[in-house]
């Protein structure tokens, strides 16, 4: 999608939406569209629903904040990603390609670290052997991220992007309320049919991990995009001085940002308010009194609904205005929702109230996303090392869901949740700030018209 400024997107040329619809509806898109689906389906088996089943099993606050860093490999890909982009999988890459052999692979790796996760049980065995298992299917995951973004960028003309960018995410959303709401109902229902809940749950993770195959059957559907054939043509020589050229250029360029430090660490802590409330949401929602069924209904159900929404609002809310008021509005507003859950930890258990505080969430949340893939996008100025810069970049980002909200049992159990969403809204400040030093420093106007 292009992300103009103010008075540039006046005088965009008007689309009709037979247009429109068309564009959605070229093979192209239809493929990333399912590689989005197959992109989100992973992230919640490793984390909010593997939360979940983690408190069901009475596991600590403590030890469930500690499960944050099960997402390292999402914020480390950028380490192996100039291999995906350098190398060419033995005998899969001269079957298919070189990006579809890396994804044949990485989706085979998903679904048997799927499988694996399904037969630990956190009532009887130690704590690190699921989170060892969760971590297989994050390494998984973040390979296959790294395949699809590149994927993505080299398949589809710039006339597609749009459409393609806004497949993908509305696949990807979709995905996860499958690989929660649609895991949680499911075992839900093998539980009251009579397995016991270890089993019930193997069983689920066993659906998801046999959904994995339809990111399979689109990569061997799909075609190999010009440039990777190109790319591959070129790629000859010492493998490692191939790996060792991209990783060093990507790297340089980056390191030419003027402010790069600033720049890098607003990127990691712009979503932080999101992450620090969010890694804490499954164990707050079975601390109120919610079932599962609350949960996948209303959480995951509603919660696709209002961030579906929310994507299209961000996309208006960045298109409307630069990208600097852009990132304003979304900054703020994602924080300040945190204060719809300190007022449903006060009020107890009410589903109204919580189908609004997840809405609030969701909704602001997405805006702040759609905004911030745009500003990423905009940081990525060489064709050449896309998929390598982007990798780095979204690595980065994932920091502060990682690492940085780790500490976020602690802090609700020693705060109590009204209290703890009322930090999560502070934790938001320092991003603010250094969106105001940045703001001021001309580095938006520096990075002239944005690319998504």
């Amino acid at each position: 999608m292009t992300l103009p400024d103010a008075t540039s997107s006046a005088a965009a040329p008007a689309t009709s939406w037979r247009d429109s619809l068309a564009m959605y509806l070229q093979p192209r898109v239809l493929i990333v569209l399912f590689l989005g689906f197959s992109s989100g389906l992973p992230l919640a088996l490793s984390g909010s629903t593997l939360r979940f089943w983690l408190r069901e099993s009475q596991i600590d606050l403590e030890t469930i904040g500690l499960f944050a860093l099960v997402g390292t490999p999402y914020t480390i890909k950028f380490l192996w990603a100039p291999l995906v982009d350098a190398l060419s999988v033995p005998l899969l890459s001269k079957i298919l390609g070189r990006r579809r052999g890396w994804l044949v692979v990485s989706q085979i790796m998903l679904v048997l670290a799927i499988l694996l996760l399904g037969f630990c049980n956190p009532a009887s065995t130690p704590w690190y052997v699921p989170f060892g298992a969760a971590l297989l299917v994050a390494t998984a995951s973040a390979t296959q991220d790294i395949v699809v973004d590149a994927f993505r960028i080299e398949s589809l003309p710039k006339d597609e992007q749009a459409a393609g960018m806004a497949s993908y995410v509305a696949a990807y959303r979709i995905s996860t309320l499958v690989s929660t709401a649609g895991a949680l109902f499911l075992i839900d229902a093998f539980e009251k049919s009579g397995f016991g809940r270890a089993d019930a749950w193997k069983l689920g993770y066993a659906a998801m991990a046999a959904l994995i195959l339809i990111g399979m059957v689109t990569a061997f559907v799909a075609a190999e995009p010009d440039q990777s054939q190109l790319a591959t043509a070129k790629n000859v020589g010492d493998p490692m001085k191939r790996v060792f050229e991209t990783t060093k250029s990507a790297l340089l360029d980056f390191l030419s940002l003027d402010m790069v430090a600033a720049v890098l660490l607003f990127v990691i802590l712009f979503k932080f308010t999101d992450a620090f409330s969010g890694i804490m949401t499954e164990a707050f929602v079975v601390d109120i009194g919610f079932s599962k069924t609350d949960y996948a209904a209303i959480v995951k159900g509603v919660g696709l609904a209002a961030t579906l929404v929310g994507g299209f609002a961000g996309g208006f809310v960045a298109r409307r205005y630069s990208l600097a008021k852009s990132l304003w509005i979304g900054g703020v507003l994602q924080a300040v929702a945190n204060l719809s859950f300190s007022w449903l930890a006060l009020i107890g258990t009410s589903q109204w109230a919580l189908a609004f505080a997840i809405t609030c969430e969701n909704f602001t949340s997405a805006i702040g996303t759609v905004i911030f893939v745009a500003y990423l996008s905009a940081l990525c100025r060489n064709p050449m090392h896309t998929a390598t810069q982007y990798a780095l970049l979204t690595a980065l980002a994932a920091v502060g869901r990682t690492y940085l909200s780790s500490v976020s049992g602690y802090v609700a159990k020693a705060s109590g949740w009204p209290m703890f969403f009322v930090i999560c809204v502070l934790v938001a400040i320092p991003s603010l700030v250094l969106l105001t030093w940045l703001q001021k420093r001309g580095h938006f106007e520096a990075l002239g018209s944005v690319r998504v």
